[in-house]
């Protein structure tokens, strides 16, 4: 197939200062949890963006000294020149495919605490850190100003020896000191570094020029700049001091790449902004300057894309999350198949993996973290290794998957669901608030295999274990996912809470289902994700009095890691949730329950009209219990196995798919990077 004309603009080269972008397509700078700690994996997953077509590839926030270290995150680091041949592999990886390499220096200041190595942090004033630990940040004096714009000097130089095209002048994300200098609630100097915003761009604009000078002749130099802080006029906003700071600096970078801060607000999840949302607050940019802009939006429609590049708003369409959904985004582009791309849909799975310390995963692409480790590709995948046949049952996240990869392998598929939709839990959730685009994993799922001839699906067809038999097939596999429990029994739990059975108790199953429970209504959340906070919207919405309870300091606590707990919490309250943290459900009455402090144990009893647990999922097996012994290959994935997130069960079904007919691997199924003993 060839691309469509319309698109055609997207696929211009780009001039950046003194190297050319092939394309307008440019990942941003977005961490991934594995930089410095694992980074095969990290130059691997660079590279392969780069072979989907990506023209501009960049690191996450690169660490440019021991007197800034955010461990333990697991950033990637520029400290000193042995750690040039480190990012020299992921340089390497994108060159090789015809890319332009992007490296983003940072130094965090106030935003780190260095417990690695133990240096006190530094930024424009005497201020506790950000973290929440007891630490503070001491005020830097000129000497160490001047040592500062040397740190900038000497990861510029070494940028450049390790081969990159681009390098970052990053301020931005409301984490980075050359932000913190701009920021008159943090900048409270009295110098010439404080005081007039000229005076707190200063800084900003003295180690742009000192990189210039550095590498300037061969390095396009970029500035990071977040615009608009989302705080109104008492911080730094697009139509106030953040344009004034571009005006300010319009000429001299080579490239602006522009966004909002904080990184919540930047990476916004779509249960709370659209594609796009950020395009008001940076527009002006493109009216001020002469150099190419970028910005993101969780761009991924190309018609949108052309639509921002033809209505003047940006020159390169940057993205963090599409590109992690899709690596090949851009080639399927190029390659008129629009159709096939595995569109983002902004759940921040991959953001949990720097909150969490660990490899970064995507519920779109079950590829993603282990293009190195376990060799998988997000495109390609080794043909069948048998003339067999599979049957699925359940065609939820993990069925889906596991047939589509299993039909791409050349496997004979028959996939079997029992209700008149496929989606599973995907299809469910999906219609609660601000899930919708979580929809996305079905549907890529459901038409990649209705274009296979050898994947078969029946809905409305609910086997029984003679029937499953009957099919002959040489593989079964059971995706028959899982039920809410409504014992109450979970995390606090252990035992099922007095009154569990009582007519009061309505499973979260039911209320998806459409069931009406009867007020007051109580939400007991002890699964800490998004369930608990989306009925509690779901149910208040429609008129019911809620009260949501949890064991948990907040609600939806574990959306810490998500970036959207406050946004949640917020709407709750704003909503007339009543929310009562720190509090286990202890008895269940027919009218009401007994609640108990987590500290003290102290009971209070509020009233109860319909009590729905979330607190945990029973994987219904008894179909694989059914097959025990009567045929020779049966597999739990998914749910139905051990019940998780989303990511977790496509990950299950994709894993299946890949593995069947394989070779068993003995000991770790992947490979592991170990450091070098020191020879000291």
């Amino acid at each position: 197939m060839k691309r469509d004309p319309r698109f055609d603009v997207l696929f211009e080269p780009v001039k950046i200062g003194p190297v050319t972008a092939p394309n307008r397509f440019f990942q941003v700078p977005h961490c991934n949890g594995m930089g410095h700690q694992y980074p095969s994996s990290m130059a691997e997953m660079r590279g392969v963006k780069a072979e989907g077509g990506w023209g501009v590839v960049n690191t996450e926030e690169c660490e440019i000294s021991h007197t800034s270290e955010l461990s333990g995150a697991i950033e990637s680091r520029l400290w000193d020149d042995d750690d040039i041949p480190v990012l020299r592999k992921m340089v390497d990886k994108i060159h090789a495919h015809g890319g332009l390499a992007g490296i983003e220096p940072a130094h965090l200041g106030a935003g780190a605490a260095n417990n690695y190595s133990r240096e006190v942090p530094m930024g424009p004033a005497a201020r506790p850190i950000d973290l929440l630990e007891p630490v503070h940040a001491r005020r830097m004096d000129k000497s160490d100003i001047k040592a500062f714009r040397k740190m900038h000097v000497d990861a510029a130089v070494r940028s450049k020896k390790a081969g990159f095209d681009i390098v970052y002048v990053y301020a931005g994300h409301d984490m980075t000191t050359l932000m913190h200098f701009l920021q008159s609630d943090r900048n409270d100097r009295t110098d010439e570094y404080g005081g007039s915003l000229e005076n707190r761009v200063r800084l900003l604009r003295e180690v742009i020029e000192d990189t210039k000078e550095a590498i300037g002749d061969t390095c396009a130099v970029a500035v990071r700049l977040a615009v608009d802080e989302m705080r109104g006029k008492s911080g730094i906003s697009s139509d106030g001091e953040g344009r004034e700071i571009v005006e300010m600096l319009a000429e001299l970078p080579d490239l602006w790449d522009v966004n909002v801060s904080g990184w919540e607000n930047d990476s916004a999840t779509s249960r709370f902004s659209d594609e796009g949302f950020q395009t008001d607050y940076i527009r002006f940019v493109k009216q001020v300057t002469t150099k190419p802009v970028v910005g993101v939006g969780r761009f991924t429609s190309p018609d949108a894309m052309v639509s921002l590049i033809k209505n003047g708003v940006l020159d390169l369409i940057g993205a963090a999350r599409p590109s992690i959904a899709d690596p090949f985004l851009p080639k399927k582009i190029d390659e008129g198949r629009v159709e096939d791309i595995r569109e983002c849909i902004g759940c921040n799975i991959c953001v949990t993996g720097d909150f969490l310390s660990h490899p970064m995963r995507c519920t779109q692409n079950p590829t993603m973290g282990e293009e190195w480790r376990r060799g998988w590709h997000p495109e390609r995948i080794a043909p069948k290794s048998a003339d067999e046949s599979v049957l699925i049952v359940g065609g939820g996240p993990s069925g889906l998957e596991a047939a589509r990869a299993l039909g791409q392998r050349g496997y004979y598929v028959t996939l079997a669901e029992r209700s008149d939709t496929l989606g599973g839990r995907v299809h469910i959730e999906s219609q609660l608030p601000g899930l919708n685009q979580w929809r996305r994993v079905a549907d890529y799922r459901t038409y990649q295999i209705s274009q296979m001839a050898n994947v078969a699906t029946y809905l409305n067809s609910s086997l029984s274990a003679d029937q499953v038999l009957e099919f002959e097939a040489d593989h079964i596999v059971l995706a028959t996912g899982s039920a809410w429990d409504t014992t109450g029994i979970g995390r606090n739990n252990r035992r099922a809470i007095t009154g569990f059975n009582s007519d009061t108790v309505m499973s979260v199953d039911a209320i998806c289902a459409g069931a009406t429970p009867v007020g007051p209504v109580v939400i007991f959340d002890d699964d800490y994700y998004y369930m608990a906070g989306v009925l509690a919207e779901k149910l208040r919405n429609e008129g019911h009095e809620v009260t949501y309870v949890t064991p948990a300091a907040d609600v939806s606590h574990w959306t810490h890691n998500t970036m959207e707990q406050t946004r949640i919490q917020a709407r709750l309250m704003e909503i007339g949730v009543r929310i009562i943290p720190l509090h286990n459900l202890a008895t269940i009455h027919a009218d009401s329950v007994d609640l108990a402090c987590m500290y003290t144990d102290r009971i209070q009893r509020i009233q109860c009209g319909t009590l729905i647990p979330v607190a945990m999922r029973n994987p219904r097996q008894t179909l694989f219990a059914e097959l025990q012994g009567r045929a020779k290959s049966v597999t739990l994935i998914g749910d139905c196995n051990a019940p998780g997130t989303i990511a977790a069960a496509v990950y299950a079904g994709h894993r299946f798919a890949r593995e069947l007919g394989e070779e068993a691997v003995e000991g770790v199924p992947f490979r592991r990077e170990l450091p070098a003993l020191s020879l000291d």
